[in-house]
C-alpha cells in the first residue's frame, strides 16, 4: 500500500519513512502543504502520514482540503505533530483526521497504528452484499450507493466518504437503536482502534451535512444526550 508522509523536518521525514519502509509499504515524501495536495491528487495515496505545522500550508488546511475532494481514493490522515494540547486534537479530529500521534513518537507505535487504520479498509471490503431501507433513505452496501428522497423532491445520489457511507449504512442497519460511541467505533474500526471517541462526533457532523436538511436541528441522526446517537426515520 501506498503512504504520503507529509513531514518539513528531514531526520523525523527519515524515521517515518524507514520504519514504514520496513514493513513493507511504499514511501512518497513531502515537505510542504501545497506540495502535499499535488502529490496526493496525482498518486492517490491509501494513508497520509501528515504534519500540521507546515511551510506554505499548514497541515490543518491540507486535512480539510483532502476531506472535501478526495478524488478516487478517500485515505485515511494520520495526524503526527508536536503540538499535543487537547484544543488541537480536537481540531485535528475536527478537520477529518482519523487519528493523532504527538511528537516524540515511538516508530512501532507508529507503525502500528498506521496497520491498525489500513485494516479498516479491508473489513470494509469483507462485508457480505445487503440493502437498507428506509422510507427516505435507501444504502447498497454491496454496490456502494447511498440515496435520499425526500418530501417533494426528487431522488438524490449522496456523495459520501467511505466512513460517512459506512456510519449511515450501520445506522440504517438499526433503525431507533442508540448507539454508544464506543459501539460505533468497534462497529467501523474495530478493536484495534486508537484515538479519542469524539472522533465519532466529528464524523457524525460530517454525515449530518450531506443528509440533513437542517444540521443543527437534525431530523435523523439524534443525539441521546450522555450515551450517543440513533437514526430515525
Amino acid at each position: 500500500m501506498k503512504i504520503l508522509i507529509v513531514e518539513d523536518e528531514p531526520e523525523i521525514a527519515r524515521i517515518v519513512g524507514r520504519a514504514l519502509e520496513a514493513e513493507g509499504f511504499q514511501c512518497l515524501n513531502c515537505r510542504d502543504g501545497l506540495t502535499a495536495l499535488r502529490v496526493f491528487e496525482e498518486q492517490q495515496p491509501d494513508l497520509i502520514v501528515l504534519d500540521l505545522m507546515l511551510p506554505g500550508l499548514d497541515g490543518l488546511e491540507v486535512c480539510a482540503r483532502i476531506r472535501q475532494k478526495p478524488g478516487p481514493k478517500d485515505p485515511y490522515i494520520l495526524v503526527l505533530t508536536a503540538r499535543g494540547e487537547e484544543i488541537d486534537r480536537v481540531i485535528g479530529l475536527s478537520t477529518g483526521a482519523d487519528d493523532y500521534m504527538v511528537k516524540p513518537f515511538s516508530p512501532r507505535e507508529l507503525v502500528a497504528r498506521v496497520r491498525a487504520l489500513l485494516r479498516r479498509s479491508l473489513r470494509q471490503g469483507n462485508q457480505s452484499s445487503q440493502v437498507y431501507q428506509t422510507e427516505h433513505f435507501m444504502v447498497d452496501v454491496d454496490r456502494r450507493i447511498a440515496t435520499r428522497q425526500l418530501e417533494n423532491r426528487e431522488l438524490e445520489t449522496l456523495d459520501l466518504t467511505t466512513l460517512e457511507f459506512n456510519l449511515l449504512s450501520t445506522f440504517l442497519s438499526y433503525p431507533g437503536r442508540v448507539w454508544q460511541r464506543s459501539q460505533l467505533i468497534e462497529k467501523l474500526w474495530g478493536d484495534d482502534f486508537f484515538g479519542d471517541e469524539r472522533v465519532v462526533d466529528t464524523h457524525v457532523a460530517r454525515l449530518r451535512k450531506k443528509i440533513e436538511l437542517d444540521p443543527a436541528n437534525p431530523s435523523f441522526i439524534k443525539t441521546v444526550i450522555g450515551v450517543g446517537y440513533k437514526f430515525e426515520d
